[in-house]
């Protein structure tokens, strides 16, 4: 496909990005900067003209590092969406891509947080292509945050400083959030119509951001698949003085003495120690993830979680989730309470008897199924093409229901959950049933490679 170079005049500077038969892209647009463990400082103009033909770097992770191979699940997850791709790192990662129609006049804006657990993760996976939406009328943003270490450390002089603690990466969500507000009417996009669009660890830090009422009126819509409802019962967020002990262990073993000290060592050797932190504390992993820091998210969550902001919800998991029925049952709890739309999506995806795996219907969504090594067939083409139509049309009006799709019924409380269900048969209302996978490895987070 040709790819034409675009200029674009905006209130803030003048931009070079990429037209095609399909959309304009603007790739690698600077919506912050931050210094590390310190937070972000929105970036509101460039000097001269910004070149956004190409990706910006992504975030330093400990798999750019340490990718353990060995491992099922890191082997599966880079065979799927990330072999034979280059991605550059830096500290200096906080930017966007941005998809829009070639004829973009206020048009309805998706913001995409990409999952990761909280550790790993970057906007320019091969899945992450706006290019259908844009065909669609939809203008698509993927942003990057940061993660791991670089996201999430805690640590008393923080608190002295900023007045917070904690939550370098929501925070990062919620200034590319307001830079989106502010900026994307130049690309077409209608301000007024932000809906937030995340999978897995980027649903749960949505379900964050709607748990925040200082967040009201900033977005008016949030899809939230493979992890609605999950951290408020399952691995809460501590505390942010909570953590503040595992962070001292964690400057001590790097050979540092303060946090001025962690500050200045190179950004890979981080990674070392979080290797080494691994080793000696099984639960390491639990300290890379958003936190209690009495703003961004001001109590605890199960608090919180009574009175989300009252907007319109859409909520999806798959039949061969990463434990699957817990997925189905927190989210389906949580969709019901909020008369959310649910889908449950039951198609296996053909190559290697994995089933309808955690993060397979991202693929399905964003209409990128030619970009994978699997064989897909005319029934997985039709049901991408359902579930692109339903979100084009929830991010228009907060309801997936249109021409042409199958009717979608909301969850409402005190009713049994019926969900859309994209089915080897077909689509249609119906139920989750699990029965079948207790006994396949997904659901225990080891997929078979």
């Amino acid at each position: 496909m040709e790819h034409r170079p675009i200029t674009l005049h905006t209130a803030y500077g003048t931009l070079t990005g990429l037209e095609t038969e399909r959309c304009r892209m603007f790739l690698g647009v600077p919506y912050a900067h931050a210094r590390r463990f310190e937070y972000a400082i929105p970036v509101d103009s460039w000097d001269g003209v910004l070149d956004a033909t190409a990706f910006g770097p992504a975030c330093p992770q400990n798999r750019a590092v340490h990718e353990h191979l060995e491992n099922p699940v890191r082997r599966f997850y880079r065979r799927e969406f990330r072999e034979g791709a280059e991605f550059r790192y830096d500290e200096d990662c906080l930017n966007l891509n941005i998809f829009a129609p070639r004829d973009a006049n206020a048009c309805p804006v998706v913001v995409f947080i990409h999952g990761g657990g909280f550790d790993s993760g970057l906007n320019c996976e091969s899945v992450f292509d706006g290019s259908a939406l844009a065909e669609r009328g939809i203008v698509t943003v993927f942003i990057n945050y940061r993660v791991g270490v670089l996201g999430w450390l805690t640590h008393r002089e923080t608190q002295e400083h900023f007045g917070r603690d904690g939550n370098f990466g929501l925070d990062d969500m919620l200034t590319a959030i307001r830079w989106v507000k502010a900026h994307i009417a130049d690309f077409g996009g209608d301000p007024e119509n932000l809906t937030l669009l995340g999978q897995s660890a980027g649903a749960i830090s949505i379900q964050f951001l709607c748990l925040n009422h200082e967040n009201k009126g900033l977005f008016r819509h949030a899809a939230m698949l493979s992890g609605a409802g999950l951290f408020p019962k399952f691995a809460r967020p501590r505390r942010a003085e909570d953590a503040h002990a595992y962070w001292e262990q964690f400057i001590e073993v790097s050979g540092c003495k303060s946090l001025d000290e962690l500050r200045a060592l190179p950004v890979w050797q981080l990674f070392d120690t979080v290797e080494a932190m691994r080793a000696l504390r099984s639960d390491a992993i639990y300290y890379t993830m958003p936190v209690v820091d009495g703003l961004l998210l001001p109590a605890p969550v199960d608090e919180l979680i009574q009175t989300p902001l009252h907007i319109s919800y859409l909520i999806g998991f798959t039949s061969n989730d990463m434990y699957a029925p817990l997925l189905a049952l927190v989210g389906s709890g949580f969709g019901k309470q909020n008369s959310a739309f649910i889908y449950y999506f039951d198609l296996e995806a053909p190559g290697d008897g994995n089933g309808a795996f955690h993060s397979c219907d991202l693929r399905y969504l964003f209409e990128t199924l030619d970009g994978s090594w699997r064989r897909y067939g005319a029934r997985d083409y039709e049901a991408s093409a359902q579930l692109a139509g339903y979100l084009g049309n929830f991010a228009r009006c907060g309801d997936p229901n249109g021409p042409g799709l199958p009717r979608w019924e909301r969850a409402y409380p005190g009713v049994a959950a019926r969900v859309l269900r994209f089915a080897p048969e077909g689509t249609a209302m119906g139920r989750a049933s699990y029965g079948k996978l207790t006994k396949n490895a997904l659901t225990k987070g080891e997929p078979k490679v």
